[in-house]
């Protein structure tokens, strides 16, 4: 059974780095032209605009996480009757609640723009038009969850690589529009970017209606199901509330004080932070499902021995890519983006430091999310989020500048990461300060052995290479082998390291 399951998730996991090279790649050069040929302004606009309607979508992560959470449980249990209805029941409630925040942002969301963002008057008409694109995709990305949801839990990973590859694919197609005509390229981009993710939507729908018989959608409301998705919803309703906040929620703040070239600026710092953390989630997707499997089975041991290592090696990876990526941020952005707005440079370095930290936040609360018990991470973890934002404020307020939100945010997520999270472990799903010491000593060790000669050759790079290139391969080269070579020492024990080698011998016979 162990080794099945490792087998799924090692194929599962393949199946979304091959997503993630290619995603990642496609993604990074059209970020580049969108950025050209929609100029830092438009870019920060659209960013702005979208940002607002995400943060009015804030229920729908919350929903969103139940819904996965329940469809999986009750794959895992096997009870075929119940899954059906728990699906109709989440997407009844999904169509609701896009009903709902389409109302609020044609009518309370509309008045925010026109009268508190700060956007240039002769392009307040694109940009209305792109917010009422953004929207309509909004509707169709929140009826869409159920669907994901569903895929995930048969653990589909396949299917879900494949069709995001064909997004980027069809993303990448919109960089061509750019560049031919003489439309105004807000308009056309918030256009065909509305087009394709209304088509994809369409498309998962027509998959998961014809392989999975449980996602045949009858209206149905079962009171009982309701309930336990609406009061686990209650409760994460206050942490998505922070999430959103915290990604959506500082755009609209920058705007609000400071012009789009530099709201721009930590867009782009956002967009590198995400593509550097899909490498890590790819391995969390593919291993949540069987946290909660095995959770829902009486598993309990087997369910933290793998979110415990998963944790463990989820912070390896994230280690591997944020140190080069922090140490290279200037050359790396030059490269990329050719325009490089300003504070980009240190909103990058500073975005990646933190998501160190989020990678504990992020998979010790798959524990809580699979026991179905959040109210206290509910009550502890938005709180610390709405201090910080509420900290960025004040210091826009007196005057600071805007890379003191960066700043707020590093802070916010080493609390939660490193004391909070810990703590709800310990109290909600009776984790031991032992069980928790097995990943942070271990996580501590090779941050200490990895970083010193890539943070010395950073110093002095200047002096030992005088080509900007050879800095640039040079720091990432030695910055990942550090890392890797820390994990292998230091990072994982003897007999793992033993299985490995035993594994690799077996394959090259």
């Amino acid at each position: 059974m162990e080794n099945s399951t490792n087998k799924t998730i090692a194929k599962n996991t393949l199946f979304l780095y091959f997503r993630m090279m290619f995603t990642m790649a496609v993604a990074l050069f059209t970020s580049r032209v969108v950025l050209q040929k929609l100029g830092v302004e438009d870019y920060g606009i659209y960013q702005t605009v979208g940002g607002v309607v995400s943060l009015l979508s804030f229920i729908n992560g919350a929903l969103s996480t139940g819904s996965s959470r329940f469809l999986t449980f009750e794959l895992g249990a096997g009870n075929f009757d119940k899954l059906k209805r728990t699906f109709s029941t989440t997407l009844t409630v999904h169509i609701g609640l896009a009903l709902f925040i389409v109302l609020v942002a044609e009518t309370v969301g509309l008045w925010f723009v026109y009268n508190k963002l700060v956007i240039p008057a002769d392009r307040l008409d694109a940009a209305v038009y792109a917010y009422h694109l953004s929207i309509l995709a909004s509707f169709f990305s929140i009826t869409q969850v159920p669907y994901g949801a569903i895929i995930i839990s048969h653990e589909k990973m396949n299917i879900y690589a494949y069709m995001s590859i064909i997004d980027v694919s069809a993303k990448l197609s919109i960089v061509y529009f750019l560049s031919i005509g003489t439309w105004d390229k807000l308009i056309i981009y918030s256009t065909l970017y509305c087009v394709i993710q209304i088509g994809m939507a369409i498309f998962y729908r027509i998959y998961c209606i014809r392989q999975f018989p449980e996602s045949r959608y009858k209206f149905i409301i079962d009171k009982d199901i309701l309930k336990h998705i609406l009061g686990y919803t209650g409760w994460n309703l206050f942490a998505n509330t922070a999430i959103s906040l915290i990604t959506q929620g500082t755009i609209v703040l920058i705007n609000m004080f400071f012009n789009p070239s530099v709201v721009a600026a930590r867009a782009i710092a956002n967009q590198v932070n995400m593509a550097a953390n899909q490498f890590v989630n790819n391995f969390r997707i593919a291993a949540n499902p069987q946290i909660v499997k095995r959770y829902a089975v009486g598993d309990y041991d087997g369910s933290k021995r793998l979110l415990l290592s998963s944790t463990k090696y989820s912070y390896f990876m994230s280690l591997a890519l944020c140190l080069p990526v922090c140490l290279v941020a200037k050359t790396l952005l030059k490269l990329w983006l050719g325009i490089v707005p300003e504070y980009s440079v240190v909103f990058l370095q500073l975005t990646i430091v933190t998501s160190l930290f989020q990678v504990f936040d992020s998979s010790f609360y798959t524990a809580l999310y699979a026991k179905g018990q959040i109210k206290e991470n509910a009550m502890t973890s938005p709180m610390v989020a709405f201090v910080a934002v509420l900290v960025a404020y004040v210091l826009f307020r007196v005057g600071y500048g805007p890379v003191s939100l960066a700043w707020v945010m590093l802070v916010c997520y080493f609390i939660i990461g490193l004391i909070v999270k810990p703590i709800l472990l310990i109290k909600v799903v009776n984790y031991q300060w032992s069980d928790i010491s097995k990943v942070f000593v271990p996580c501590g060790k090779v941050t200490i052995v990895a970083l010193p000669i890539p943070c010395i050759l950073y110093v002095y790079n200047e002096i030992l290479f005088s080509s900007e290139i050879i800095r640039f391969l040079v720091l990432s080269l030695i910055s990942i082998t550090c890392v890797l070579i820390a994990s292998w020492m230091v990072g994982i024990n003897r007999k793992t390291r033993n299985k490995i080698i035993q594994f690799i011998k077996c394959k090259m016979k």
